[in-house]
């Protein structure tokens, strides 16, 4: 370290966790001139994450995109995240408007294919330094802030001096745990549990997901050939899944409207789930430390938006304290700026989140829009947009949008209501 304004630190930034988002924000701080230790605390350079959807929402795209990481993704054999929703009106199957652009999308793919390849593309850039097998362990602080990490490596305990700590270490981060940020805890009401199936073919090849009111399905095809199943239940019905997991599994599976064939299929896993995934989230800042990814906010998993989330916060933040991490500017309003994006952009989903998580029936407003878009091409569209988290929930709700579903409704019980017409004895 040559530059005056980064004496006294071994790095402009540590990174504590290298999945999603610790390697993303270590790619895109590094471009942006920081020089970054990511410690992971996992020897293995092939670990990745196992409870996952395995899914990115559209939201994601643009950060692949500037990670440069599209075309590797494509020649792994990743799936174009397109779905069809199942709902007690019929399927909401979007659909690019006639002779429109293609409905956005990212992604399908394996934690063990994404997350060994985002943490090379990490590894290479000049700038980053990955430090495999360092946990850690405490933070060091200075005048009110946090200036770097107390670390356990293979070598032993060690010290790491940054500007910034960066907390990128999941729900049970153990950065925000040293720096005191508190979590607010919402219970979830389902659990969940998924498997790996091959020769598992799904109606137009594309993800399927079902609501069912209060239990909820889904069929993402994956990299490699690789299907993945999740059900997540109310926990009512956790008793049943204790007693036989499987048979409880597959059972769940062939009872679904135009399930798939299962019974056909090879499962090529374990069941692997959890019985108690409650929601937080975490003020994203606080001096000298940010949190990214599930470290800041966990949804529920139902949704599949953790890890588009984990990447656009990642993307956030570097965009927002780049410069001032490496010394060129206020850190703290740097980080003020990621911590009013952060909010601005995920707290709206989030509270909905938290409200359906509750293992509810739709609400009158949800009936009216899932109802109207599947009955309807351009709402189905609008329901893509807001389910890729492309746009927020007040976009989602807009005026204008709600009564386009109101008139789509009313249009469909006028048809269902109306008599049918009478033939003459001529048959014309």
């Amino acid at each position: 370290m040559t530059r005056p304004e980064s004496a006294g630190y071994d790095y402009d930034v540590v990174i504590s966790g290298s999945g999603l988002a610790g390697s993303a924000a270590a790619t895109l701080l590094a471009r942006r001139g920081a020089r970054v230790a990511l410690l992971e605390r996992r020897t293995d350079p092939e670990a990745y994450k196992v409870l996952c959807t395995h899914s990115l929402q559209a939201c994601a795209y643009p950060v692949l995109d500037e990670l440069g990481l599209v075309p590797a993704l494509e020649k792994a054999g990743a799936v174009r995240s397109t779905a069809r929703y199942y709902t007690r009106w019929g399927w909401i199957e979007p659909r690019a408007a006639p002779a429109g652009p293609e409905l956005p999308y990212a992604y399908n793919v394996r934690r063990s294919t994404l997350d060994p390849l985002l943490r090379s593309r990490a590894a290479e850039t000049p700038g980053v330094d990955l430090l495999l097998g360092h946990h850690v362990t405490g933070l060091l602080r200075e005048a009110g802030r946090t200036s770097g990490v107390r670390a356990s490596t293979p070598r032993g305990e060690c010290e790491i001096r940054a500007r910034l700590v960066v907390g990128a270490d999941g729900k049970d981060s153990a950065v925000a745990k040293f720096a005191a940020v508190p979590a607010r805890l919402h219970e979830n009401a389902r659990f969940g549990y998924l498997a790996y199936f091959r020769n598992l073919p799904l109606h137009g090849g594309i993800s399927q997901t079902w609501f069912l009111e209060p239990d909820m399905a889904y069929a993402f095809p994956n990299d490699d050939g690789v299907t993945v199943l999740a059900v997540l239940p109310d926990k009512k019905r956790l008793p049943a899944f204790r007693e036989d997991l499987e048979g409880s599994f597959l059972a769940f599976f062939r009872a679904l409207p135009e399930a798939p064939p299962i019974d056909s299929a090879e499962r090529v896993s374990k069941f692997i789930g959890t019985v108690n995934y409650p929601l937080h989230y975490r003020k994203p800042t606080a001096p000298g430390v940010a949190l990214i990814g599930d470290a800041a906010l966990t949804s529920d998993p139902l949704w599949g938006v953790g890890c588009g989330w984990a990447l656009q916060s990642a993307q956030w933040l570097a965009e927002a304290v780049a410069s001032a991490a490496s010394g060129r500017g206020d850190l703290d309003r740097s980080l003020a700026v990621y911590a009013h994006r952060h909010r601005r952009r995920l707290r709206g989903h989030q509270y909905l989140a938290v409200d359906f998580a509750k293992a509810r029936p739709f609400n009158p407003l949800e009936r009216l829009m899932f109802s109207a878009a599947a009955r309807d091409e351009a709402m189905a569209r609008h329901m893509h947009l807001f389910g890729s988290r492309l746009i927020g929930p007040l976009r989602f709700l807009n005026p204008v949008a709600v009564a386009k579903a109101s008139a789509v409704n009313i249009r469909h019980r006028g048809a269902a209501a109306a008599p049918p017409t009478r033939l003459s004895r001529t048959g014309t």
